[in-house]
């Protein structure tokens, strides 16, 4: 039986455009890793519960800070190359 050249996945098969924020995708995804390691590591780490809530809401907060500092420079870059003399 042959092969229908309309058919949908041929060759290469179906492809998407890189994502520019596939970036900060990864440091969010490295941020979740540590946190859960450290999540489960703390305990061992301090005896005292405040100061174990402490690490884990400052590492939070920090985590949260870089992210979006990271999506707000991605979407300028972005912004930048789609409108090189600013917006009209």
């Amino acid at each position: 039986m042959a092969k229908d050249s309309s058919s949908v996945a041929r060759g290469k098969g179906m492809t998407v455009d890189p994502s520019p924020l596939n970036e900060v995708k990864l440091d969010l995804g490295v941020i979740l890793v540590v946190g859960v390691l450290l999540l489960l590591a703390q305990g061992r780490v301090l005896d005292s519960l405040p100061l174990q809530l402490l690490l884990l809401v400052s590492y939070g907060v920090l985590g949260l800070i870089w992210i979006v500092v990271r999506a707000r420079r991605v979407m300028a870059r972005i912004e930048r190359e789609r409108y090189p003399d600013g917006p009209q």
